[in-house]
């Protein structure tokens, strides 16, 4: 007895009242069409059911069962193998089976299932697989011929389907597990011992991968580069193989089906072969693998980070704003506020930007804002961020003077620059110790030199021997003992470290 049913509602046991008895029931079903058996009888579901709870009524399970072959998951026929009497022949009996319908919907229900409990992984053994199988398909192509009953080709296609086979997982696990570390981090939010045990374990696994994956890349990308232009002839006559269980038809159809397999075929070759070789601009897939394995160290990193600053209870701005009330109660007199207040806000004198053109003389930026006269501060100012008052311009103030007074301070600091690097460079070598009391100027380039001479040492016993980034002095610095020191006085304190043998001497185009 077949119902026909709309294909919604072969969903329906999903979302019904009873849906869980529901799918104790499907399930039994699924394990029997796994198992090669055809029906099954009430009495037999009931009893290989793994049910929630207590086992139900055989009552209910017919009525269960009614209900999905009308859903159209299941299909009936009358049971007449244990009729003994004629009240028995009257009575309903019934074998189930799963409907078509019924196994599509189990066999999408089993993907989804699958696909959400599945752990994506990186997959070493699926590279050496594919290491294999292209030297055993090498192997076969080297041979030059084919036997006569066809088993070279077989082989190859065996090899080949394997290989795609092979491939896919690879490709799709590899992509599931970045896509899905980012997801793994998110849900590690255990205790501090478990997230460092598991970014551990998560640096191992990525390390193993990386390293596996540099190791055999090289080999596979030989042995595409070899194949590649032997291998169109394979497809072919992969294709031609294939070709012969196509239904029958025109001579025609039978072409054009074969070309189809064989351009499939090439296909999944050009996507083998941007996995392991670049083509184009496009770097092989395996480096950027490799390059999303190795940034998902970082984001384990970030996301443990992410972890402290949220276990350690970061205060937030009203708190903040408490906290620094104390501080300015704390206060000892009005000087301290104000420091502490230009600390906080930032709050600095900026008179030098003249809002009050009218003013008769000018305001030291010392002077205090209580005692200051008040600013005129024009309207559109404030409405419009910009003040043009109406009338006559402002008068053009004469800062010629203080033009001269900053000229000359900068010359005044360029000899002191040219004078102490004249110091340093004599050519000969000095110790630090040596160096003596050096100025605000000298020590400045001092630090600079010492700075960028440091940035290039890879060891603290090594010399280092550049050229300044402005080009004009050569520097050599060599490490002394470990237990030397030098003290060099400056106005800002005194500067103390391990001594070196210093030669510092202008370069040719300066001299």
């Amino acid at each position: 007895m077949q119902i026909r049913t709309s294909d919604a509602d072969l969903f329906r046991h999903l979302s019904a009242e009873k849906a869980a008895f529901y799918r104790c029931i499907m399930d039994v079903f699924a394990a029997a069409k796994r198992q090669y058996r055809l029906q099954l009888r009430p009495d037999e579901v009931l009893a290989e059911a793994t049910w929630p709870e207590s086992p139900p009524r055989i009552e209910e399970v017919n009525g269960a069962l009614t209900q999905l072959a009308e859903w159209g998951n299941l299909e009936s026929q009358p049971d007449t193998t244990r009729v003994s009497s004629l009240s028995d022949f009257y009575r309903a009996r019934f074998l189930y089976r799963l409907s078509y319908g019924g196994e599509a919907v189990e066999a999408g229900l089993a993907t989804f299932f699958q696909t959400l409990q599945r752990r994506a992984e990186l997959q070493t053994v699926a590279l050496e697989d594919i290491a294999s199988r292209l030297q055993a398909l090498k192997q076969l192509i080297d041979k030059g011929t084919v036997d006569e009953d066809g088993s070279d080709v077989a082989k190859m296609h065996q090899i080949l389907r394997d290989l795609v086979g092979v491939f896919e997982g690879l490709a799709e696990n590899a992509q599931a597990f970045m896509a899905g570390v980012a997801r793994s981090l998110e849900l590690q939010q255990a205790e501090a011992n478990t997230v460092i045990a598991y970014k551990r374990r998560l640096i191992d696994y990525l390390e193993r991968f990386m390293g596996d994956l540099v190791r055999r890349s090289d080999a596979i990308a030989q042995l595409i580069q070899y194949l590649s232009p032997r291998i169109d002839t394979v497809f072919l006559q992969i294709a031609e193989r294939e070709a012969r269980d196509i239904a029958p038809g025109d001579m025609q159809d039978r072409t054009d089906e074969q070309m189809r397999r064989w351009q499939a075929w090439r296909e999944r070759w050009k996507g083998l072969r941007g996995w392991f070789l670049a083509t184009g601009t496009e770097p092989p897939q395996a480096e950027l693998l490799r390059a999303r394995a190795r940034a998902a160290i970082p984001q384990l990193l970030g996301a443990i980070a992410t972890l402290n600053e949220r276990r350690s209870g970061r205060s937030d701005r009203s708190a903040d704003f408490r906290m620094l009330a104390q501080w300015f109660a704390a206060c000892g007199s009005q000087s301290e506020a104000h420091r502490l207040a230009r600390a906080a806000f930032a709050l600095h004198p900026a008179r030098h930007f003249s809002l009050n053109p009218q003013a008769e003389e000018e305001i030291p930026a010392s002077t205090p804002w209580a005692d200051a006269p008040p600013l005129q501060i024009n309207p559109r100012l404030r409405e419009y961020g910009e003040a043009a008052p109406r009338g006559p311009l402002a008068r053009v103030r004469d800062r010629s003077a203080e033009r001269a007074v900053m000229g000359e301070q900068l010359a005044e600091e360029s000899r002191q620059v040219d004078a102490a690097r004249q110091r340093f460079a004599t050519g000969r070598p000095i110790r630090l110790s040596d160096l003596g009391d050096l100025d605000t100027h000298a020590f400045s380039l001092f630090l600079s030199m010492l700075g960028e001479a440091l940035a290039e040492q890879t060891h603290p016993d090594h010399a280092i021997e550049r050229q300044t980034g402005d080009g004009l002095l050569h520097i050599r610095m060599e490490p002394l003992d470990a237990a030397s020191r030098a003290r060099i006085t400056t106005p800002a304190g005194i500067f103390t470290g391990r001594d070196h043998l210093l030669t510092i001497s202008l370069t040719q185009e300066t001299i």
